[in-house]
């Protein structure tokens, strides 16, 4: 579907996209208000230097008290991640410290797991259980046959933790289960990966190619930003997506693609933009290799074979190719995020790689920038026993070109396999909720009753605490010191975390807790500091500046030593085999899988049934948010989003509630119907996140259906073992 513009205008990106924006105009005539515009007001202001931790992107931001009351929050100006400007979720952090549900104090469980039935216990208390637990498993199977699973910034504590007791076993849930099939793809074809925040240059794009990326409604705050500017300044979008979401209304061009079929469309666009010679050539000549194979494999992927596969004409294939090419290099296939689909994902996302690669993207203006990060020393500490094992030693010959550790395959391989010489007794769980992040939950909570130790770390009460054997209650990021913030972007940037508030309840910070647990465990030579800001200060004083510093201003932007692009004519060495960008890959090749991404069909839906497509809300980041105060105000459950036809066809009215049964029989909790025209007759779409079914989190308790219940079968990337959750599919129990 083509939509012209004649006059492009700035929308915002979604309703609730920047709700820092939306909300300041209120806040600051609150402040004048209250603190009137003289000099002598009675009341006290102070604001206190973060960074946010309601999701990935962790931008940078100052908490405001007012007379010692949380006031409000707002994006640091000098901030590359966020512009000045916090999303909703971002805005609305004081929700996480002051919502009633949270866990207070440590807990140590009473009867089998499952049964909520805990003792509060002292810290002291809960790490002597922890550390006896640890020393039989380290004693009894080795050290190795622990591991941590981890998602949030005090994670990196826990990790230090882990290995100075002799696991390396260490892995996010992120990776196998969100975007680790994009890292890998880009990796093989450039030597570097897309990490986060993303590495594209949308502020500068003049044609952005968005295959099933959400931008607009999973708010990362600075790819939220740079897309307005793209489409303020007129760029064209090009959205493939089954649904007609919010960037989409942004587009010129919507492709309202069969689910499943990506591969076919990127593989027809490939085709265009080489037989009608359209690529850049002085680039591939001087950069890449493997042009002549990738010709050969996809000579016969034309637009008119596409057609039958992906729905979509062939004349709009060729017309969107031609698009791109007239903008290129500043076109932009954007490598999405959660890529995670139906097992082919690492060559799904290599075939847009390759496309980007076809169009000069890499390293250009309105493409990909280069990025840098700031270099800054450790603070000292012995070196890590070597372990004799690792996650990989349970499959062997499986995955060997994944980089980071698989959780999908540490919850395998704690399931009791003869095949196996260790087989994990051990987990600690840091800021996840794995009865959630993970698809499959019943192998989870197997996994969980084979364990000898599970330790939660948290700071509410979510399903997987009740599974715990301890769980240790974290300060929310409002009421602690972190790590420095490091990653990398357009400028090498430091940002601090301190507390705004002293903890809660009896909380404490993960720094406090790992180090602790460290020195239970005879293991204090791996946190030498004597406090966190000791550590904080001999970091940053290697890095040019000091606790006290970064306190005044938050953010250190630090000098730029390399050029943001590739100068013209550049020789450049990437960090792939052949030092070029591998069109077709050897590697692949050599380890028995295709070197150009082909097209394989996917099962489809029985009749009757849907295919479960999900996705995220401008409000709410994973389910950690569903429970937040402020957050369940505007957006408290999910909806079921079903085409006006097939409403029609099973007598469904919008806004009424009906249950969604899945192909293997499981049945979700109540959600709410939305008939639309804005989704495709063949599939269903709900937000991830809600359908909780842990009562201690009062706010989100049944709100709305869990995309993560229904998801009882995964197709499972065999290049690096990425879980495909979009294998699923559901009809209606009315």
């Amino acid at each position: 579907m083509k939509r012209d513009f004649t006059r492009r205008e700035f929308i915002k990106i979604s309703g609730m996209g920047l709700g820092g924006l939306a909300a300041s105009g209120s806040l600051l005539k609150f402040a004048s208000d209250v603190l009137g515009s003289g000099n002598a007001s009675p009341h006290k202001v102070l604001r206190t230097p973060t960074y946010c931790e309601m999701c990935t992107f962790k931008c940078a931001g100052w908490a405001y008290r007012l007379d010692g009351k949380p006031w409000k929050i707002i994006g640091n100006e000098n901030d590359q991640h966020c512009y000045g400007h916090l999303c909703t979720k971002g805005s609305a952090g004081f929700g996480a410290y002051d919502d009633p549900d949270r866990l207070k104090t440590p807990l140590i469980r009473m009867q089998e797991r499952g049964k909520q039935v805990f003792k509060e216990v002292s810290w002291d208390e809960a790490f002597n259980y922890i550390a006896s637990k640890l020393k039989k498993i380290a004693k009894e199977h080795g050290p190795e046959c622990v591991a941590l699973l981890t998602h949030g910034t005090g994670g990196s504590f826990f990790k230090t933790f882990l290995q100075g007791y002799g696991s390396d076993n260490i892995a996010a849930p992120s990776y196998a289960n969100c975007r680790g099939p994009r890292e890998e793809a880009y990796l093989l074809t450039f030597g570097d990966a897309i990490s986060t925040p993303e590495r594209t240059d949308m502020r500068n794009s003049k044609c952005i190619v968005l295959i099933g990326s959400h931008i607009g409604e999973n708010t990362h705050s600075s790819q939220v930003y740079e897309f307005g500017q793209a489409v303020q300044r007129g760029a064209t979008i090009i959205t493939v997506d089954p649904r007609f979401s919010v960037a989409a209304s942004k587009s010129k061009y919507w492709l309202p693609i069969k689910p499943g079929t990506d591969v076919a469309l990127l593989l027809a666009w490939i085709n265009v933009i080489v037989e009608e010679e359209l690529y850049d050539k002085e680039y591939i000549k001087r950069y890449a290799i493997g042009f002549d194979e990738l010709r050969k494999a996809v000579k016969d992927d034309t637009p008119e074979w596409a057609y039958s596969i992906t729905t979509i004409k062939p004349e709009i294939i060729r017309e969107t190719a031609r698009e791109m090419a007239r903008y290129l290099p500043a076109t932009l296939i954007h490598p999405g995020r959660h890529v995670v689909w139906y097992g082919d994902d690492t060559q799904r996302v290599r075939a847009g790689a390759v496309l980007n690669a076809l169009l000069g993207s890499w390293g250009r203006k309105g493409g990909f920038f280069m990025p840098v990060e700031p270099d800054i020393p450790e603070y000292p500490r012995p070196q890590f026993p070597k372990p004799k094992r690792s996650w990989r030693d349970a499959f062997p010959g499986k995955y060997e070109l994944a980089n980071l550790a698989l959780s999908s395959g540490i919850c395998e391989a704690t399931i009791p396999s003869v095949s196996r010489d260790c087989n994990f007794k051990g987990w600690i769980v840091y800021g996840t909720n794995l009865l959630h992040a993970l698809p499959d939950r019943k192998k989870t909570i197997e996994a969980i009753q084979n364990l000898e130790l599970l330790v939660v770390v948290d700071i509410l009460p979510s399903e997987i605490s009740g599974w715990a054997d301890v769980v240790l209650p974290e300060c929310t990021y409002l009421e602690r010191y972190d790590d420095l913030r490091t990653e990398w972007g357009r400028e090498s940037q430091i940002a601090l975390r301190m507390p705004a508030f002293k903890p809660k309840y009896n909380t404490k910070p993960a720094w406090w807790i790992a180090k602790q647990l460290a020195n239970k465990m005879g293991l204090g030579q791996y946190f030498s500091w004597k406090n966190i800001e000791e550590y904080l200060d001999y970091r940053l004083k290697k890095a040019g500046s000091s606790l006290r510093e970064m306190q005044e201003i938050g953010v250190k932007v630090l000098k730029r030593e390399t050029p943001l692009y590739l100068a013209k004519g550049e020789e450049v060495k990437f960090d792939t085999p052949s030092g070029k960008i591998e069109l077709y890959s050897q590697t692949l090749k050599d380890y028995g899988f295709d070197p150009v991404p082909r097209y394989a069909p996917h099962e489809e839906p029985p009749k009757g049934y849907y295919r479960l497509l999900y996705g995220r809300s401008p409000s709410h980041s994973f389910g950690r948010t569903t429970n937040n105060p402020l957050l369940t105000q505007m957006d408290p459950e999910n909806e079921i989003w079903i085409n006006t036809d097939v409403s029609k066809e099973w007598g469904l009215k919008d806004g009424q509630y009906l249950r969604l049964e899945n192909q293997d029989g499981v049945v979700s909790n109540r959600v709410k119907v939305k008939v639309t025209e804005r989704i495709r007759t063949d599939c269903v779409y709900m937000v991830h996140g809600f359908g909780h079914d842990q009562k201690k989190m009062k706010r989100s308790y049944m709100k709305g259906a869990s995309d993560t219940g229904l998801i009882t079968r995964t197709k499972v990337d065999p290049i690096m073992g990425g879980v495909g959750m979009r294998a699923n599919f559901v009809t209606f129990s009315v």
